[in-house]
C-alpha cells in the first residue's frame, strides 16, 4: 500500500515553556513516518536541533516555524486530522480515514481554538484522559502506519543496531 504524506501542525508552542515537548512532537513524528512539521510560533532554535537531528539520522523530514495555523490548513490539499481527548475514539475513526490522501495532523499545546474543531475533517482522540500530545501523536501514527516506519533505514552518517545489552552507533559510509 502506498502511504500519502502526513505533516504535523504543532499550536500553541511556547519556546520558553515548551521547547522540549515541541521537540518530542517533532522527533516522535519523524521517527514515526511523518514528513514535516509546522510550529506556529518562530523558534530557529527547535529548527536547528531538529534539522541537526534529520542531518545525522537521515530521512526527509522538514521543520518550519512561525507558521500561521490557519494558513498552513487553507493552504492544505488533504485531510485535516485533530488529535483531542474530546474527539471520536481512534479505534472508531481510523477505518474511515483515507490513506491514498495527504494528512495533516493538528496537534495542540495550550486550549486549542473552537475554529481548529470546525476546521478538522476529524477530531480524534486517543483515550478520553488527560495526557500528552505526545503520547497520542505517537499512538495515532503508530496504529494509522501500522508501524512501518519504526525501523525503515533513513540513509542517516549515522545508524543505531538493536541490540539486548549495550548501545551501538555506527557510522555509515558517505
Amino acid at each position: 500500500m502506498n502511504m500519502s504524506d502526513i505533516w504535523i501542525m504543532r499550536i500553541g508552542h511556547r519556546p520558553e515553556r515548551d521547547k522540549r515537548v515541541t521537540t518530542h512532537v517533532a522527533l516522535s513524528s519523524r521517527a514515526l513516518g511523518a514528513r514535516g512539521i509546522y510550529v506556529d510560533t518562530k523558534d530557529p532554535v527547535l529548527e536547528e536541533n531538529i534539522r541537526s537531528v534529520v542531518g545525522r539520522f537521515g530521512g526527509d523530514y522538514s521543520i518550519e516555524t512561525g507558521v500561521r495555523w490557519q494558513d498552513a490548513v487553507r493552504k492544505f490539499d488533504g485531510i485535516i486530522v485533530h488529535l483531542t481527548m474530546y474527539g471520536e475514539r481512534v479505534d472508531e475513526a481510523l477505518p474511515k480515514i483515507p490513506r491514498d490522501k495527504d494528512m495533516m495532523i493538528i496537534v495542540g499545546a495550550e486550549k486549542v481554538p473552537m475554529d481548529v474543531y470546525q476546521r478538522a475533517d476529524y477530531n480524534i482522540s486517543v483515550g478520553n484522559q488527560p495526557h500528552s500530545e505526545i503520547a497520542a501523536l505517537a499512538i495515532f501514527l503508530d496504529r494509522f502506519t501500522e508501524g512501518r516506519a519504526l525501523y525503515s533505514d533513513r540513509g542517516g552518517k549515522l545508524t543505531v543496531v538493536p541490540n539486548e545489552r549495550g548501545k551501538t552507533v555506527v557510522e555509515n559510509p558517505q
